[in-house]
């Protein structure tokens, strides 16, 4: 889905709910910067504690960018009383990532009654200009949210 629909009061609730209640995410830092109908994206402010043995972003904060951006594009479009998690996601990580902050869009491909897919692209800026880090394909299940 690509249209820049804004969404309803009700679908950013979702969406802002999704980053407010995750803890892990708070605590690696990630918040929402934007969405619209079928999209989200998002940011995190890379600091020391992001980095691996070599100094790059960590495959993990660059993985966890993308997925739990993906399943709030994803959630935003599932039927009332009804969430979705992660079935199964595969990334591409295209380049070490050096950078001060990681930017991400994820837009659902399709959106289903029991499986959704998005598409997930991690960017950074660098010296002026957008470079894309990794790509991610995640499939979310659409499942019914209990009391």
């Amino acid at each position: 889905m690509t249209e820049q629909q804004q969404p309803s009061a009700q679908q950013r609730a979702i969406v802002e709910a999704g980053f407010a209640k995750a803890n892990f995410i708070g605590d690696v830092g990630i918040h929402m910067t934007d969405c619209g109908v079928g999209w989200v994206e998002a940011a995190v402010d890379i600091l020391p504690r992001h980095a691996q043995q070599n100094g790059f972003v960590h495959a993990g904060v660059q993985t966890t960018l993308a997925d739990h951006t993906a399943g709030a594009a994803a959630g935003m479009l599932a039927p009332e009383g009804y969430t979705v998690l992660t079935l199964e996601f595969k990334v591409n990580l295209l380049r070490p990532a050096l950078c001060e902050r990681l930017l991400c869009r994820a837009e659902v491909l399709k959106a289903g009654r029991q499986v959704s897919v998005v598409e997930s692209e991690v960017f950074a800026m660098i010296d002026g200009e957008k470079r894309l880090f990794s790509k991610a394909t995640v499939t979310m299940a659409v499942v019914q949210m209990s009391d």
